[in-house]
């Protein structure tokens, strides 16, 4: 495996998941013939908010990195579970984190850009003021303060709007709604960053290779309104579909979304010596993946 990062075994946490599969998929590929003996992938079967559990297993395997792709990612769920929220985003990675010590291993934590109030003109830098609105986003920050407080060697990467083929998400919300001939309406007053999973894999692991360390920002090039992304979707799907706009106050969900939350990727770029790529590049590379999908799927009687 490419980088001196990897001197021991790898432990991917949330390994189903939209990004973990993606994960998955991205470390097999650099750990080769070697994937077998040395990424170990766990989902349920492994309650990060099981501090002995968390401790007993990453002592057994002793790995050189962690990797924390789980996360109660359900915005509007968390206004009114954020106990629950809290006990996966934040009392997990504490407990991951004090395992990382115990062993010497590096800890790979995914944040998100609900940490931003959206006041901002300009995109948020990683050492910007943390505010959030909401309770998803206290609960993520609350897992960020646990990581820096427990001393552990980490690296914390801040993503926004996650779409990919292998999770629920926005696009497919989009979609589907398009191809039932549903009357679409979206919100936009509300700026941010389409970022496809499988990129934010790659720059996982090209972070890693160049030892970076800290908190670093990673989301697709350019922004949007989330009224603008469903507007490319329509598109590179063939509907004829209008998109109508709303406000955020006429959507009426529990929980407040940032305003403006697009990231700064200086940073990233300053440790890999790459850019991002645009947004609607890796949209144009998932509409093109999903048909190859659905027409593979087709070939053998079974549609997704």
């Amino acid at each position: 495996m490419s980088g001196a990062w990897i001197n021991g075994s790898v432990v991917l946490i949330g390994a189903k998941g939209m990004l973990g599969g993606e994960l998955a998929s991205v470390l097999r590929d650099r750990l080769g013939d070697r994937a077998d003996q040395l990424l170990h992938r766990f989902d349920l079967d492994l309650n990060i908010c099981d501090a002995r559990a968390v401790s007993a297993k990453l002592t057994a395997l002793k790995p050189s990195v962690v990797i924390n792709a789980a996360a109660y990612t359900n915005v509007d769920g968390c206004e009114s579970d954020e106990a629950q929220a809290l006990a996966v985003n934040a009392t997990g990675v504490e407990n991951l984190a004090a395992a990382c010590v115990a062993v010497d291993a590096t800890l790979v934590h995914i944040g998100t850009d609900f940490v931003f109030d959206g006041t901002s003109t300009r995109p948020y830098r990683p050492d910007d003021a943390v505010n959030p609105l909401s309770a998803y986003g206290r609960t993520k920050l609350a897992g960020e303060q646990a990581l820096l407080a427990s001393g552990c060697r980490y690296l914390l990467v801040r993503t926004s709007w996650l779409f990919g083929l292998l999770g629920k998400n926005f696009v497919e919300a989009i979609l589907a709604r398009a191809e039932s001939g549903s009357p679409l309406t979206v919100v936009t007053d509300q700026v941010g960053c389409p970022t496809l999973a499988c990129d934010l894999a790659e720059a996982i692991a090209a972070l890693l290779d160049a030892g970076a360390t800290g908190t670093v920002h990673f989301c697709n090039a350019e922004s949007c309104t989330w009224h603008g992304f469903a507007t490319e979707i329509v598109r590179l799907g063939g509907f004829d579909v209008a998109v109508a706009a709303m406000t955020s106050d006429a959507l009426d969900r529990p929980a407040v979304r940032p305003a403006y939350s697009v990231l700064d990727t200086t940073s990233f770029t300053k440790w890999t010596g790459t850019t991002p790529r645009p947004w609607r590049d890796a949209l144009a590379d998932y509409m093109g993946q999903r048909q190859t999908r659905r027409v593979s799927a087709e070939s053998i009687g079974r549609v997704p």
